[in-house]
């Protein structure tokens, strides 16, 4: 029993902890699986207080046995890097009978008493000593092994409503809160923006993006990467950037390959500032907002930070019906794969520093490159490292110039693929 659960307990932990993370164990309950478990180190508390930069640290089961969680969680905190991720492994009270009953047939280990605390329990400690929740998913259902049933059980109905009411496992992955984060307020100058636009057929919106996209940091770069236009796109973006450059960087490219999403790791790729963005050329979402998706990440508000088109009301002809309905069908399904809130995934205002794109990057092969979009490569990745999903209502306007490149039925059938993809990556794990 014992090592099949932490046989599970490692497939969940190293859902987060990617090959070359740093993953420190804080005080190990006396399992040699807990000590050697995704390729974590053992620390006791005082070094973990003393300093810890890693990318990840984990314990497992120590909030039901401490006397004060609250001073335990704020001696973590004060060792823990920024950017560390804290996972807290914790048991439903529910199982407490089937505990005690598998303790005393002497299939568990007998225990010390042990505090039997719910969600908001450990959320409310987490707070205290300056934590941010990022997100919690509960796992195992039975936590024996029975050959097919076992793996049936614990992968596909464990993670669904009501089933997962009755989870032994919850895993919770929080943040430090820090009003500062990755630019800390003695930073000078502040931060700047390399603001990334995917142009096809988009001549018409060329030199208003150049003149509307507003000033952020002290010196933002606007990059353009055109592909596959029929009109005078490419033309445009050259005469824009010779007569304009004066006023501000801007950089120009085309893409090797197809797809906004080759446009938008190409862009990327050209970025040299420390906050990347995508602007969408068909200027549906108002370039003026852009400074409200700075703030957010600059406050550290959230490390990666998505539009939301559904908030406000939208221009009566910004989206169509069939549109709209798929929008909410797909928020709704990924904010349950991703287990964080989503109104709205498919915008495609995105926003996440230099540094966090680099590391996701380097672990796209987890996902694969099939995503057209760019979109949910991002949006997967940022789940996958524990980013924190914060989501900036916008006003949704009506395309001016063009026509839309989205094909409503190919897309769409696309996003469902990449759904259950996700899915299986993420959820059914």
């Amino acid at each position: 029993m014992k090592h099949y659960f932490y046989t599970l307990l490692a497939r969940y932990i190293t859902l987060f902890a990617r090959p070359g993370d740093s993953v420190a164990w804080i005080d190990p309950l006396g399992s040699d699986e807990a000590r050697t478990m995704a390729g974590a180190n053992a620390v006791d508390l005082e070094s973990a207080e003393r300093g810890l930069d890693v990318d990840y640290a984990v314990i497992n089961g120590n909030l039901h046995y401490e006397r004060d969680i609250q001073a335990y969680l704020a001696r973590i905190h004060t060792g823990l890097a920024s950017h560390s991720r804290l996972i807290v492994v914790y048991y439903s009270a529910l199982w407490r009978p089937l505990l005690k009953l598998a303790t005393s047939m002497g299939l568990r280990t007998k225990t010390a008493e042990q505090n039997w605390l719910s969600h908001g329990d450990v959320i409310n400690f987490l707070s205290l000593s300056d934590f941010e929740v990022v997100r919690i998913e509960p796992k195992v259902l039975l936590p024996v092994r029975i050959p097919l049933i076992s793996e049936l059980v614990n992968r596909y109905l464990a993670p669904l409503p009501v089933f997962s009411l009755f989870c032994l496992v919850n895993v919770l992955v929080a943040r430090p809160r820090n009003a500062a984060g990755e630019f800390g307020r003695a930073q000078t100058p502040a931060p700047s923006v390399s603001v990334v636009v995917a142009a096809r057929n988009e001549a018409g919106n060329i030199e208003d993006i150049v003149r509307r996209v507003p000033k952020m940091g002290p010196d933002d770069e606007l990059i353009f990467v055109e592909g596959g236009s029929s009109d005078d796109t490419w033309a445009r973006i050259r005469q824009v950037q010779e007569r304009l450059a004066g006023e501000r960087r801007i950089v120009i490219a085309q893409q090797d390959g197809k797809g906004k999403g080759d446009a938008v790791r190409k862009g990327f790729g050209l970025a040299t500032r420390e906050i990347l963005m995508i602007l969408d050329a068909d200027l549906t979402v108002p370039p003026e907002d852009l400074p409200k998706f700075y703030q957010a990440i600059v406050r550290n508000k959230g490390e990666f930070i998505n539009g939301s088109r559904l908030v406000y009301p939208m221009e009566r002809r910004a989206m169509r019906f069939l549109n709209l309905l798929a929008n909410k069908f797909f928020a709704v399904a990924f904010s349950f794969v991703l287990a964080q809130r989503f109104k709205d995934t498919l915008c495609g205002t995105k926003v996440i520093t230099r540094a966090n794109y680099e590391r996701l990057a380097r672990n796209r092969a987890y996902f694969g490159d099939f995503d057209p979009f760019g979109d949910f490569d991002l949006i997967f990745g940022a789940a996958r490292m524990g980013l924190r999903i914060v989501e900036v209502p916008i006003t949704y306007r009506e395309r001016t110039y063009g026509e839309t490149n989205i094909s409503r039925w190919t897309h769409g059938t696309l996003l469902l693929a990449m759904l259950v993809f996700a899915a299986r990556r993420l959820k059914f794990i």
